[in-house]
């Protein structure tokens, strides 16, 4: 028999990828409308800085939660469920804010919706990873991360239309616009199928032999070695326990210093720019850019060089051009403005190994729960970066600021060190149950193929 890991890419699974990446585009879309609406509620409704800084938090106040809730919970009742009904509560939380009247309306809602983003994040790459094959899951891992990108940078550019039409209440359809891809992708995963692996790990091995035949053929089977049946209870205890401990932390603490300064800088974007006094559009519109040229790229390199080397790094470079904003606040333009763009570049690319890593080190029976915490973790650091983004340019000033991303960046670099693993090219229960972190040198592009 062979590995479904070894299965050639087909229609199935590019589908697998275009439903769970749909998913991940409403996510960066509700993440990014907020951006641009944030200035025209704030003056419509006289918000106050904290006011401002809660709501753009909001919804990754409610990822931790979602994300941390149904991690378990979909390694419990399975994927497909939770798959389904997450988007369910996007259509309906994104569409009623249309209607909100009052800042505590808007606050309520966009906390659901980060609750619903924080289920998907903790179920779209892991059932991605549980079909597709080893030698192009990087690379399909990282696009589902890429289009969250593209979603990103869409809810920038339908922003900026909606407000040249509609003036100061295009807010609200910003806002709202997310119900129409959710709407969308919710009919794509109508239907979808159970992960196999999942299902063997519950002890339902017909089910599973059921879906491997119609997708991939009867020759085909899942690893022994990614299904085990033995923890019979989901539990968070098992990824604080000793084999899953240094992956845990590194999970959550790379991920958490990655985003840590990305949702910060692009929350708000217009504010920073003016601070560093590159105060047009045009500068938002190059960030803007630069964050979609990273993706792809970071799509492209995924599955070329080792993982390790490309977190440690990207931690690396982004580090240093922090340092030099935050140092040299006031240099001239020509510094400025490409400093400011590596950052956006870098970092894009980077994000990609955020879908990447955490689906492919822990095994099936707590991948969603592993995910799950990890997003959690990582959303802990988007939300305090987004509300304390406001204060601190208010009482610290926008040098003092970058000082502060700087240092969690650096931060990241002394996690991915000793912990981060080297998994490019190894079959999944192999990532999952055998991989090590890696004591090579940081550039290593050594890794392991099955």
């Amino acid at each position: 028999m062979k590995r479904i890991d070894d299965a050639p890419l087909n229609a199935f699974h590019i589908r697998v990828a275009v439903y769970t990446g749909g998913g991940m585009f409403c996510d960066g879309y509700i993440i990014g409308s907020i951006g641009l609406a944030l200035p025209l509620l704030t003056a419509e409704m006289r918000l106050s800085a904290v006011w401002e800084g809660l709501l753009a938090a909001a919804v990754l106040i409610g990822i931790f939660a979602g994300s941390v809730i149904f991690g378990p919970i979909t390694d419990r009742i399975g994927r497909q469920k939770v798959l389904v009904a997450d988007l369910i509560l996007f259509v309906v939380a994104s569409a009623l804010q249309l209607f909100v009247t009052e800042p505590t309306m808007l606050l309520v809602l966009r906390l659901i919706l980060g609750v619903a983003v924080g289920a998907d994040y903790a179920i779209a790459p892991v059932l991605l990873s549980e079909f597709v094959p080893r030698r192009q899951r990087g690379g399909l891992l990282a696009s589902i991360q890429m289009i969250w990108t593209v979603g990103l940078v869409s809810a920038f550019l339908v922003g900026l239309g909606l407000q040249a039409w509609l003036g100061a209440d295009s807010w609200r359809w910003m806002l709202a616009g997310s119900a129409v891809p959710a709407l969308i992708t919710l009919m794509l995963r109508i239907g979808s199928p159970e992960s196999p692996r999942w299902l063997i790990s519950k002890g339902r091995q017909r089910e599973a032999r059921r879906i491997l035949d119609k997708h991939f053929g009867p020759e085909y089977t899942v690893d022994d070695a990614d299904t085990s049946t033995s923890p019979t209870r989901v539990s968070y205890r098992a990824l604080f326990s000793r084999r899953y401990l240094g992956r845990t932390v590194f999970a959550g603490g790379f991920w958490f210093c990655q985003v840590f300064p990305y949702f910060a800088i692009a929350t708000f974007l217009p504010t920073i720019t003016e601070a560093f006094g590159i105060g047009d559009s045009a500068g938002e519109l190059l960030y803007n850019l630069l964050l979609v040229c990273g993706a792809v790229v970071g799509l492209l390199i995924i599955d070329r060089i080792a993982r390790r080397s490309f977190v440690i790094w990207s931690f690396a470079i982004v580090t240093a051009a922090l340092l030099v904003l935050g140092f040299w606040p006031t240099a001239p333009l020509a510094v400025l403005l490409p400093t400011f763009l590596i950052i956006a570049f870098v970092i894009a690319a980077a994000t990609n190994l955020e879908t990447v890593y955490p689906s492919e080190i822990f095994p099936t029976e707590i991948r969603s729960a592993g995910t799950g915490l990890a997003t959690g973790l990582s959303r802990t650091g988007a939300a305090i970066s987004t509300f304390m983004l406001p204060t601190a340019l208010d009482s610290l000033g926008i040098g003092p600021t970058m000082l502060i991303l700087a240092a969690v960046a650096g931060i990241g670099i002394a996690i991915s060190v000793p912990l981060a693993p080297e998994t490019r090219g190894v079959f999944l229960a192999e990532a999952a149950r055998g991989s090590a972190p890696q004591t090579s040198s940081p550039a290593s592009s050594t890794s392991t193929h099955a």
